[in-house]
Order: C-alpha cells, then structure tokens, then sequence
C-alpha cells in the first residue's frame, strides 16, 4: 500500500516541490495540501494520512499547535499520522516543544531531496527521524539555551537494562547499535524499546529522548555527534 502524505506549509512553492518529488515516488501518494495548520488539521482528520510534512511557522495556527490537536486524539481505529516538521532554520527553539508535542522528528527545507524521500520511509514505519545529527543538535541545544523550559520530570520504574536500553536511544543509537553494545540479540533490543516506550507513554523514540533528557538520564552534550 502507498504512503498517503499531507504537506502543510504556508508557501505555495514549498509545497508544489514536495508534493511533485514525493508524488513521483512510486509507494507515495500525496492525498493532500494545506496552506496554515487550521486548514491542515481539517484535511487531516479528514483524508487520514500516513505522514504529514508540517511547518513550524505559519499564519492563523502554527506547526506546533497543530501537531499537538492533531495527535491528542486518534482518527479511524485508533491510528495517528506520522509528523516530519519542518524548519528554516539550523537551531530553532520550536524543536523541543514539537517533539514533546508529538512530532517523530524534523527536517530542514533544504535538506537534500532523498533525506526528504528517506524521512518520509523512515516515519512511515513507525520509526522516529532521529538519525539525522541536526535532531539531536536542536534537541541538546534547546535543553542547554532553554534549561527553565526543559521540564524536569520523574520517570516511571524501569528495569536496569530498560535504563540502559533508553539511554542509548536518548544517544541516537540505532536497535542494532544497541545490540552490539550491549551485546545482547537484536530482538531483545526491540522488546526492551517496546516496553520503555510503554512505560514511558511515548509514541515513538522521538518522545523517548524528551523524556531522557527530562528525566537526568542524558544531559546536553552527553554521546555521540
């Protein structure tokens, strides 16, 4: 089946461009365009799209805010979109709070176009965008600009190998990553991943990290670049 796509973004040629290098690939199909995140959340609910590429900024109601609304409740049997945001900038301040808002991470504009292609896959499966070096540079720099905003939080009880699991996530490692550090099989990365994001109520490993950082387990600066 096609990845159904919806692109909210207030400028008409962010748009077309997307909408034709996503359109032209063959598991893609773009349902939908919206120009500001009232219009996007309407069409969302409406076309229930796999993945949805939504800006930070836009008029009458922004990427975040949209996201937030748009993940609170579920459409169809209980299924949510996959939101990539989208951003001008290198470091945004917005990062942290679309992250916590839902979004399973974020991509810069001009980024090149198979890192769009690429996103897009990676979401769809249900996996968080956290791959790309620039995801943890704005998370780390929000926490350490912003520490006021980076609410502490106690997390719930995690086994000790749960709490190593979280914070190799929270690092950027990857399940197979996880594995040969641990040394433990791969399948039993992805069941103890499993139960963290259980525990934690995360959706995806997007929200895992915010509740790494928020919970002391990592701190700005801490693991690979």
């Amino acid at each position: 089946m096609s990845v159904r796509i919806l692109i909210v973004d207030d400028h008409a040629m962010v748009r077309a461009g997307f909408a034709a290098l996503l359109g032209a690939q063959p598991d893609f199909e773009v349902v939908g365009q919206a120009e500001n995140g009232a219009i996007g959340l309407s069409l969302a609910r409406e076309l229930a799209p796999d993945v949805v590429l939504m800006d930070v900024r836009m008029p009458e109601l922004d990427g975040i805010e949209a996201t937030r609304r748009l993940l609170s409740e579920p459409y169809g049997q209980g299924e949510y979109p996959r939101v990539i945001m989208l951003t001008t900038f290198d470091v945004d301040d917005y990062v942290f709070d679309a992250i916590r808002a839902g979004a399973s991470g974020f991509l810069l504009k001009d980024a090149p176009p198979a890192d769009l292609i690429a996103a897009v896959e990676v979401v769809a499966r249900g996996d968080a965008l956290l791959a790309p070096s620039v995801t943890r540079r704005m998370i780390e720099h929000f926490v350490q600009a912003s520490p006021t905003r980076a609410h502490r939080t106690t997390l719930p009880y995690l086994t000790e190998r749960e709490t190593e699991v979280l914070v190799l996530v929270a690092r950027g490692f990857s399940n197979a990553e996880i594995a040969a550090e641990l040394v433990i099989a791969g399948q039993t990365v992805k069941s103890h991943v499993s139960r963290v994001l259980g525990k934690l109520g995360a959706r995806d490993r997007a929200q895992a990290v915010v509740a790494a950082y928020e919970g002391g387990l990592v701190i700005a600066g801490d693991g690979p670049a």
